[in-house]
């Protein structure tokens, strides 16, 4: 039999916080870590099997045999399996292989903690280390300023292997690829941070990263894990912050994933009411198992110390708060006060997020939470769940839902429009346009919008400078920033043929004025998640489908007077309330010449008159072009 070495990195100290829960660093301790002992370099191993009577370490260090590098239980009763195996290097692949008590079932797993998996549809670990050099500490002395919910905060939502293509080499872009030309990008539309769907390893790519197996790996697809650092340091260089989709919500059945790891149900809750998920077949934690949490919160802290993450968009959240989430009845049980709350489940939210933001209080946590469940973004010793932000998905759906409609009907759907500033700061909303919207049949973004090639266009630059303006912070997913035509395809690189066509091009152009300007008006960020920011001007204007409001920043000077005109048809001479007097200046529209619009309406500076008007003391008449928003700011 070949030498396992009698090692440990754990102290009692770890086990105890292990045990209970509140260990979270387990990254330092789990996996396999190169080290030297007794002067013998080698790999030391560990791993969670508290089921099992045997484990070994297999690879292609002894042919994948089981019997060769058998490890050590330890004897406090903690579970885990450890040792050091001499000669065993970077580069060299491994499982572990697990004989259970229950039943003598035999598993073989790859590393939860593996910092590196093989490329799928191959499976085993990577023995892994890098020395990687990071050169973005001037980004990480002044995030607190960029990521902070009183600055602008734009992301650009981002599937890597659908982004841009090498299509005469058919294959994705890689990681190296990734930092110059998404970087470039991502700084020349004007972005303030971009948002990768999953990035850790999975192995099949029809789910998009949303079926993990390697938690700390970042996928292979597209390097390795020092690569995608690299690509994390230019975007940091290039004052980008980078947020990662993180996946406490569920995990695959793949046979070397988690699932059933030891021959039990280990990571899983063992109820399969509470332990899987019937829309995605897929397996749910165990939130009240102690060393599950302490994994998950681990994992998430991982990436914020390991790859200077700015923050992580938690996927799912409301199938982690409710036991009926996507259950017929008796295909759940009450918790112990009778309600539908997975109460185990909200305590660990809450914990992940208060150890986020202890640890790292200069990123940002967001639920893509969808019910209307209270407090999410509220801190948790006030009552909360603890996130920074959530998505607005009542916001998304009401505002594609009316877009969808043609103009000439939308008279009758002004609530669509208005209702969601009845509760626009009962959280600290981002209003997302996300991958979600763009496939199984419901279009693209771009062919929602009615009416013929004009008015689509139109319509969508409308809307992007309604969502722009509109209290929140903003996530715009690719492809819709040049107003892709067809669905999304996870398999195919965008459309970016589309650029070289006049509408298009100007629906880009959009976007980054748009970006530019939200960044340059205090006034769209300073107040965005407070009711100080907002007021209306006038939201009944229902026959002529107009809806007008202020957004105001901190300095009175610097608010700005918003009119959007959802139906094509222009005013050459709208009256329209305004706060004070004095000369206002258009200083935004988006039917301008420079975004394919028709250019023909641009208001000359005009001075405000003292007739009171729409509930404001003074007003003052402008032009409103078709199908478009146009914002004024007074000036001196």
């Amino acid at each position: 039999m070949a030498k396992v070495d009698v090692h440990s990195l754990f102290s009692e100290f770890d086990i105890d916080l292990f045990k209970a829960g509140k260990h979270f660093k387990l990254y330092e301790k789990f996996g396999s870590h190169l080290i030297t002992l007794d002067g013998v370099e080698g790999t030391y191993f560990s791993v969670w099997a508290p089921s099992a009577k045997q484990v070994s370490v297999i690879g292609d260090f002894n042919y994948w045999h089981d019997s060769e590098h058998l490890l050590k239980v330890r004897w406090d009763g903690s579970g885990i399996w450890e040792g050091f195996i001499p000669g065993v290097k970077k580069g060299n692949l491994y499982k572990y292989k697990i004989h259970s008590h229950h039943n003598n079932i035999i598993t073989e797993k790859a590393d939860p903690y593996a910092r590196r998996c093989e490329h799928p549809p191959n499976t085993a670990s990577v023995v892994w280390k890098d020395d990687y050099v990071w050169k973005d500490n001037p980004w990480l002395n002044k995030r607190n300023h960029h990521n902070s919910l009183g600055a602008p905060f734009s992301v650009y939502e981002v599937h890597l292997s659908s982004w841009k293509k090498k299509i005469e080499e058919n294959r994705s872009l890689s990681y190296v690829e990734l930092a110059t030309e998404l970087v470039n990008y991502v700084k020349e539309m004007g972005f303030t941070h971009v948002e990768l769907m999953p990035i850790m390893e999975y192995p099949y790519d029809p789910s998009w990263g949303y079926q993990i197996t390697g938690y700390f790996a970042p996928t292979s697809r597209f390097g390795y894990p020092e690569e995608f650092k690299y690509l994390i340091d230019q975007l940091h260089q290039n004052n980008i912050g980078i947020i990662l989709d993180w996946v406490p919500s569920h995990f695959p059945e793949d046979r070397h994933g988690l699932g059933f790891f030891d021959g039990t149900h280990l990571y899983e809750h063992p109820d399969p009411k509470k332990g899987y998920h019937p829309d995605w077949k897929s397996l749910i934690f165990n939130y009240s198992r102690n060393e599950v949490r302490s994994f998950l919160i681990s994992n998430a802290l991982f990436w914020l110390d390991q790859y200077h993450i700015d923050g992580i968009r938690v996927d799912a959240v409301a199938s982690i708060l409710y036991l009926d989430y996507s259950r017929e009845e008796g295909e759940w049980e009450p918790n112990q006060f009778g309600g539908n709350h997975h109460l185990e489940a909200i305590s660990f939210l809450e914990e992940l997020n208060k150890e986020v933001y202890a640890h790292y209080p200069d990123v940002q946590t967001i639920a893509e939470e969808s019910t209307a469940y209270s407090g999410v973004s509220k801190p948790v010793h006030l009552g909360g769940l603890g996130f920074g932000m959530k998505w607005m998905m009542g916001w998304m759906h009401d505002t594609l839902q009316y877009f969808s409609k043609e103009p000439i009907y939308r008279k009758y759907h002004q609530n669509n429009i208005s209702f969601s500033l009845t509760y626009a700061f009962t959280e600290n909303f981002m209003l997302p346009l996300s991958h979600d919207e763009v496939v199984y049949g419901k279009r693209s973004i771009l062919g929602r919008m009615p009416g013929d090639e004009w008015q689509r266009f139109a319509n969508l630059r409308l809307l992007y400078a309604y969502m722009f303006m509109h209290p929140g912070t903003k996530l715009l997913f690719q492809g819709c920033e040049f107003g892709q035509s067809e669905e999304w395809n996870f398999n195919e690189s965008l459309d970016w043929h589309l650029l070289q066509y006049a509408p298009h091009k100007g629906i880009q152009e959009t976007i980054k004025a748009l970006n530019k300007f939200y960044k340059n008006e205090p006034a769209l960020y300073e107040r965005q998640f407070i009711p100080e920011g907002f007021e209306w001007i006038d939201y009944k204007d229902a026959e002529n489908s107009i809806l007008s409001f202020i957004r105001k920043g901190k300095d009175l000077k610097d608010q700005l007077i918003v009119i959007c005109n959802f139906t094509p048809t222009p005013f050459e001479e709208y009256h329209i309330g305004v706060p004070e007097l004095g000369k206002i200046k258009e200083v935004f529209n988006s039917d301008h010449k420079a975004f394919n619009g028709t250019g023909d309406y641009k208001n000359n500076i005009t001075s405000a008159n003292k007739t009171p008007w729409q509930s404001q003391q003074y007003s003052a008449t402008i032009k409103i072009p078709p199908l478009s928003a146009i914002v004024f700011k007074y000036i001196s």
